[in-house]
């Protein structure tokens, strides 16, 4: 049973079926030929949306591109901002520093280093 079953599918394209009469094979490669065009245009028509999304794309990033005044503007902005922080930071490095300093000398007994601030 289990060999019956098995060999059927392989009985399927058997060139020397003899149901395949030439008008027979005539239909089937005409049904192919119909076939392959289908899929030729889904795929066609696949790729043309592709092919627009792509150009979609690069229209979108021209038209940023036209924007770099804002753009250059911002990263001024973001680079200027940065400069103010490392400013900042090193000062209050520094302050923070003086300030272990005179905690240091006040507890060392230099009282007068204790009431600076």
């Amino acid at each position: 049973m289990i060999a019956l079953t098995c060999a059927a599918p392989a009985l399927a394209d058997d060139p020397r079926d003899p149901t395949m009469t030439p008008e027979a094979i005539a239909r089937d490669r005409e049904t192919i030929r119909r076939l392959n065009r289908a899929q030729l245009e889904h795929v066609q028509q696949r790729d043309a949306g592709y092919a627009q999304g792509w150009r979609d794309h690069a229209a979108g990033r021209a038209t940023r591109d036209h924007e770099d005044d804002d753009y250059t503007a911002d990263r001024k902005t973001y680079a200027s901002a940065r400069a103010d922080y490392a400013r900042d930071r090193r000062e209050y490095d520094q302050a923070m520093a003086e300030w272990r300093r005179d905690v240091d000398a006040c507890r060392a007994g230099y009282y007068e280093r204790c009431d600076r601030r």
